[in-house]
This record gives C-alpha cells, structure tokens and sequence, in this order.
C-alpha cells in the first residue's frame, strides 16, 4: 500500500514537473546572448552637503550654546560629500541611452558601462519627471543597439524578461508574466501619466532603468517601480510601456522638451450609486467636477456632471484612463470623445491643449540643483489658483524622491506646515521658511513633519539624510 502510494506521488511530482518546464519560454538564453550586450549599468554621482553633528573643534554643540557662543561662531561649515548611486539603461539608437529619471536625477558625473566592459562618461540630454524617463548620450563607436517592440500589443499572460543590475549585480536576468496593464500608481509625480504595465518579474533597486523584453528579443517596457514594504521585491513590478518611452526620447532628442496634450479639467471615478443617479447603465468613465475656463474641456462644451467614457477611440473604464490617453496626444490635435450626459450618450469635439511646463514636469538635467535631505520638492502655494486659493498656510508637496527619508511617509500634494525638533517649532510659510528650517538640522535628527492631506493633518517623523 505505502508503495503504491509512493508511486502516485512521484508521478505527480513528474506531471507538475514537466507541466512547468514546458510551461517556461525555451529561448531565453537565445534572447539574453543577442540583447544583453545593448544593456548598460549606469553608476551616478552627486555631491550632497553634510554638517558635522559636533560644534566647532568637535566641542559639542550644545556645550558652546550654554556658553553663549554664537551660532555664526560655532557651526563647522558643511562638508561636501559625494554619493553614488546605481541603476541600469539600455542603448536606444545610435549613441542614446533611456534610463529612469530617479537614476541620474541631481548627478554630476554618470557613467555608463557595457558588458564588454567599455566605459564612458554620459551627458544627460534630457529628463521628464512626468514620465520618470531620462535620455544620454555617449561618444562610443559602434555601440551595439536594441530593438523595440509594441507595447499596446502586450498581453496580460504574456512572458517578459528584465536585464539589469539588482543591488550593482550586473546584467543580472529575471523572468515573469505581464500581471496587468494601464495601472495608475501614483507615485512621485507620475501616475497621472503612465500607464504602467505590471508584472511579477522580479525587479529590486539598482533595475530601474533597465528593459523589460517580449520573447521575440524586443523592448516592450522600461523597468521602474516596485511595490514593497521591506525596500526589496515583493511579487509586483511596474514598468513604462515602451511606447510611451519612445515618445518621450524622440521628444527630447528633438527638441529637448516633452509636451501633452491637456483638457483642463478634475475628475473622479464613477460608484455605483453615481452611476445610478446620472442614468447609466453601469459605472464607468471619468465623471468631469471641474472645468477649467478657457481650456480645451471648456472649449468643447464639457460639463460638470458629464462622464467620459471614451477619448480619441480608447475606452475610458476608470477616471485615471484619461491622463494616460489625453497625455499622449500632441497639443494642438483634434480629439473626438463619446460623453454621457442626462443619461444620453453625445459626441464632443476637442482641440487640445498643453499641459503647462513648469520646473516640477519639465527639468533640464543640467540645471537641476538639490540639497534637500529628506528627499522633496516643494513649491509656494499659489493663491491665484482657485484651488488652492482657500489652502492652509504652507508649502505644496510637488515631488518626493525614490528610497528618500520621505519616501512612503509624504505624498505628492500634502501641504507641509510646520515641522518640529526636540520641542522647537519651525513654521512653514512658504519655500524660504521651509528650506531655512531645513538648514538647522544636521544628518541623523528625527524630525516631526506636520503636514495636511485631503483635509486631514498628520504627523510624519523622518530621520535626515
């Protein structure tokens, strides 16, 4: 009996086993040999300024104020320490190189390196924190390149592979499936805009940057995000669709701006109970509460109230489909959307416009300047904007860094109004009061930051860096 059942087992084992392994892709190590050599490591360096956490001399600090030393007197000037940091990117055409914006954002010097260990000193051309994109350029010769796919026609199933450097592993390969398309994550400033593919390949830091390939060798995505608790892989990976990225890159390369197309208008997702009350048979589309006046919305006669359900021939099933589609339309293009209305489903005719570029959606690399160590961006609050007109006193949150101290704890559009230290209280008024607050602490101190979102205050302490 115990050998008949053994025998049901192994067989089993032998049915799962050889379910899997025909399962598995058989041309992945054909894939890597041709397309690994177009994949760089890319090792960026920034200076950031650190102030000793002793006084003057190495007296302590708080020893030369009970003194009454002044302040002027006693603070060691701040040291200039360089930091590297690493990622992947892969050779799009020519001498061009794509990586992640978080890569080589505030770098003084990045180095591109090949596997046939070649090394060169990259310009940054040009970056879209939008879209978290990135393009360099080197002076190599015959630099071998790439090939590009089509992500719209990825499938959800669809086995993807990703080369890149986890943790500075070089030209490591991971493979997976295409858990999802068009997710909108909301973080750091560029969700609104990209719809990101998710897979299971696992993807750890130092991957960003890197290409997400199809089996038939092609980029069909550029590595960027990870969701995790614990700062490692955790079973869900985003990735920009190449399509978007080849978009942005042409942009750049061209003419060193990226523009979108723009509606003007504030949106929300359909309920079930909305849904009901504007006569719809099922909830879906983008429900318009907002149109700005004078923007393309207001120019095509959309309503409050109307529902969106789709733009220039792509369904739109959630609120945060829109951006996708309308930001990857050219300004100035006309646009055709299927829009419900009292229940009656009508036609509008759009002429886009641009969405504004200002320094939080369009940074030149070379001017890009940060000293920040708990890893924001912030903006004075503009009371001539109606919606921010009745905002708290503060100063708006445009942007927080990947791995930052802030990482996680604040989100893009939290009003930051004061922040606390060892019970000294350092209200923000606007940039200026916020970055000379900034400049009383030192590398360690755990502050408390005060901060409102959606109404609603919090507290947030974050260790500086």
């Amino acid at each position: 009996m115990l050998k008949l059942k053994l025998n049901k087992f192994f067989i089993l084992v032998l049915l799962v086993s050889s379910y899997v392994h025909s399962a598995l892709p058989e041309n992945i190590s054909e894939l890597v040999e041709e397309s690994a050599p177009a994949v760089v490591n890319i090792t960026a360096k920034k200076e950031v300024s650190q102030r000793s956490t002793f006084g003057y001399g190495g007296i302590p600090d708080e020893m030369l104020e009970r003194f009454g030393i002044p302040r002027e007197f006693r603070e060691m000037p701040q040291q200039k320490k360089e930091a590297v940091s690493y990622g992947s990117g892969f050779i799009l055409k020519d001498n061009f190189i794509m990586t992640n914006f978080h890569v080589v954002e505030d770098a003084s010097e990045v180095i591109v390196s090949l596997s046939d260990r070649r090394e060169f000193i990259a310009e940054v051309i040009g970056v879209d924190p939008l879209s978290d994109l990135a393009v360099l350029e080197v002076k190599g010769k015959n630099l071998p390149s790439i090939e590009v796919g089509d992500s719209d026609e990825l499938k959800v199933g669809d086995w993807v592979i990703a080369i890149g450097s986890p943790f500075s592993f070089d030209f490591s390969v991971t493979a997976g499936i295409v858990s999802a398309k068009g997710r909108s994550i909301q973080n750091n400033n560029i969700g609104n805009y990209v719809p990101f593919l998710q897979t299971d390949v696992a993807i750890n830091p130092g991957n960003s940057g890197g290409p997400l390939f199809n089996l038939n060798g092609e980029v069909v995505g550029i590595n960027s995000q990870i969701y995790s608790r614990s700062g490692g892989y955790q079973g869900l990976a985003f990735a920009i669709p190449i399509n978007v990225a080849v978009d942005v890159a042409d942009q750049i390369i061209s003419s060193g701006e990226v523009s979108r197309g723009y509606l003007g208008v504030r949106m929300s997702e359909v309920d079930s109970d909305l849904a009901d009350a504007l006569g719809m048979k099922k909830p879906y589309g983008a429900l318009i509460n907002d149109v700005e006046e004078g923007e393309s919305a207001d120019l095509a006669g959309l309503l409050p109230g109307d529902v969106i359900i789709e733009f220039d021939q792509k369904q739109i099933k959630f609120s945060t489909d829109l951006p996708h589609v309308v930001g990857q339309i050219k300004p100035d293009t006309q646009a055709y959307a299927k829009v419900i209305r009292d229940g009656q489903e009508i036609t509008l005719d759009f002429i886009l416009g641009q969405l504004p570029v200002n320094n939080e959606t369009f940074i030149p690399a070379k001017v890009q300047t940060s000293s920040d160590p708990i890893g924001l961006k912030v903006a004075d609050i503009d009371r001539d904007n109606p919606s921010m007109a009745n905002m708290p006193d503060g100063v708006i949150v445009s942007r927080v860094n990947p791995n930052s101290p802030a990482s996680g704890k604040v989100n893009r559009g939290d009003v930051i109004t004061m922040i606390q230290f060892k019970g000294k209280k350092y209200q923000v008024f606007n940039v200026t009061s916020f970055n000379q607050a900034i400049e009383e602490f030192s590398t360690g101190d755990k502050v408390a930051v005060h901060l409102i979102r959606g109404g609603n205050r919090f507290i947030r302490s974050i260790t500086l860096n």
